[in-house]
């Protein structure tokens, strides 16, 4: 028996051999494209990380902040990353404030 170009399991390789030629050429592209840039994009995530934790932990460390209200609820998750932070910035040991992290 053989199948016709109308028939669904035909329809199904089709698209299967579609979806993994896109991934291919997704690959293609990352490498291309996106590879030079990829330790630019990171330093910047960590920029944005590092300074999203300073707003957040600021009233920790003395700074008065206008939306420490605001973070309160954020503070658990912020300072699970405090220690990784300030070895990141070459501090040996947590910035003077109202808690240790080591």
């Amino acid at each position: 028996m053989t199948e016709r170009a109308g028939d669904p399991g035909s329809r199904r390789f089709a698209a299967e051999a579609l979806r993994e030629r896109l991934a291919a050429a997704r690959e293609i592209y990352e490498g291309v494209y996106l590879a030079p840039y990829r330790s630019a994009i990171h330093r910047e995530v960590l920029r944005r990380r590092d300074l999203f934790l300073v707003l957040g932990v600021s009233e920790l460390l003395g700074v008065p902040s206008p939306v420490s209200f605001y973070t309160l609820e954020l503070l658990p998750e912020l300072i699970e990353s405090f220690h990784e932070w300030h070895l990141r910035l070459g501090l040996d040991s947590a910035p003077e404030g109202g808690f240790r992290c080591c």
